[in-house]
């Protein structure tokens, strides 16, 4: 899963150092070596990956693959550096909302004829979408995290409320009901939103409603509209903490973690979170606390919501491409996606690997996380150029004031929009 991207040049130099330099890639007796840069960091994603290079090493001898651990708080400025500094890994894993940049950059290879049938064929277009930029594929995305809601089980069955399912799921407007009977008089709030990255969350889970904030003009270019459909996400929010009084304003600052404690504690009733944070559940929650995955609110567009998954490319720059595109189809067969699904609690984007029965089971709700994967699109805004300026001058500290009360919404449409286009039109000149 995607951390917040944050080093200096000389952080960025020092993981460079510590990787080493490939040269030409090969060896002095002909040996073809590739560097594979994984930013697996959980203990079962890690020791996935390295078994996974370790079968590929034993079965070809001629083209050694070399494991790098990289990680996600650094990826994007090393990798810059690395691409600048004609360094870079033959394999490069990212997320698609990384992309952009590299790929308008010239710094990633185009995959679209270097990659088996097999491959192209198993993940489906709503996916490749994703990475496709100017009409080329720049990387094959294999892991992908629905929102969800993460519940105590048995508050909810205390409550009577309706429990929904991903062929039943809460409206936006059934949900906000929930949370104000979870928490009313009880003396903990229905729900917490960890909204330290108010963004990505907020226009993920608006697909539900329709709202997709960023549209295409005829002429091809991005403009941001901020109609009824995107306010549905934002106005739940914003009312829940300061109308209701259902969600903790506490929680609007936090990530995902640091939710954790309160909700163990007794504070709140549920926490949307992404679908992986069950690993921490199932390793830090008290013995026998009862939590159960929910699907997250629905809207007229069903359980659309949007994702950018996690990827692997091939370096421009490198001088085995084909090699490179050989060892990603091998990494993500079937069964090999599977294996670092289960090492990174998400889910495939291959549909030959969702149908896998360990992945449908309802321990720790890999049943529910999967019935939702046919939901999932590709994030509104990451092939957006501009879209990071945005998101981090005008549209975080605009929700984050709107969502603490700070500001109305016709306040944060203002800034949305009219602000949020002049950045886009300096990058669509």
């Amino acid at each position: 899963m995607r951390r917040v991207r944050a080093l200096g040049a000389a952080a960025a130099a020092l993981v460079l150092l510590l990787a080493g330099c490939s040269g030409d890639g090969g060896d002095s007796d002909g040996r073809i070596t590739l560097r594979f840069q994984s930013l697996a960091w959980q203990q079962e994603s890690v020791a996935a990956n390295k078994e996974l290079v370790a079968e590929w090493n034993a079965r070809h001898p001629d083209v050694e693959v070399e494991y790098v651990q990289g990680s996600w708080t650094s990826v994007h400025d090393q990798l810059l550096t690395s691409f600048e500094g004609g360094e870079a890994p033959d394999v490069i894993h990212d997320a698609s909302d990384d992309l952009a940049d590299f790929a308008y950059g010239g710094y990633l290879a185009d995959l679209g004829k270097l990659l088996p049938r097999r491959l192209r064929d198993d993940i489906p277009q709503a996916s490749w979408d994703t990475t496709t930029f100017g009409g080329k594929v720049y990387g094959v995305p294999f892991l992908q995290e629905p929102r969800v809601l993460i519940a105590n089980a048995r508050w909810l069955k205390e409550s009577g409320v309706r429990i929904p399912t991903p062929d039943k799921p809460w409206s936006w407007p059934e949900f906000r009901s929930v949370t104000r009977e979870l928490g009313a008089g009880k003396g903990r709030f229905g729900v917490a939103w960890p909204l330290k990255e108010p963004v990505s969350a907020t226009l993920n889970l608006s697909l539900s409603a329709g709202g997709e904030l960023f549209h295409r003009r005829p002429d091809g270019k991005a403009e941001i509209r901020f109609e009824d459909a995107e306010a549905v996400v934002p106005r739940t929010v914003h009312d829940q903490v300061n109308v209701d009084g259902s969600a903790s304003g506490a929680t609007l600052g936090m990530g995902g973690s640091d939710t954790l404690p309160g909700f163990f504690g007794g504070k709140y009733a549920m926490v949307p979170l992404g679908f992986s944070y069950r690993q921490q559940i199932v390793q830090q929650a008290p013995k026998g606390f009862d939590w159960q995955v929910l699907p997250a609110p629905a809207g007229a567009e069903g359980l659309a919501q949007g994702v950018s998954p996690q990827t692997l490319s091939v370096a421009e720059d490198s001088p085995h491409k084909k090699e490179a595109a050989a060892f990603i189809d091998f990494f993500l067969r079937p069964a090999n996606m599977v294996r670092l699904a289960r090492g990174d609690w998400m889910l495939p984007t291959g549909k030959e690997a969702l149908k896998d029965p360990a992945l449908r089971t309802a321990k720790d709700d890999w049943a529910t996380g999967t019935a939702l994967a046919r939901h999932l699109r590709p994030a509104p805004a990451q092939s957006v150029r501009g879209y990071p300026e945005w998101s981090d001058k005008v549209a975080t500290p605009a929700l984050q004031e709107y969502y603490s009360g700070a500001i109305g919404l016709d306040e944060l449409r203002k800034r949305l929009v009219k602000d949020g286009n002049l950045v886009l039109r300096r990058y669509q000149r």
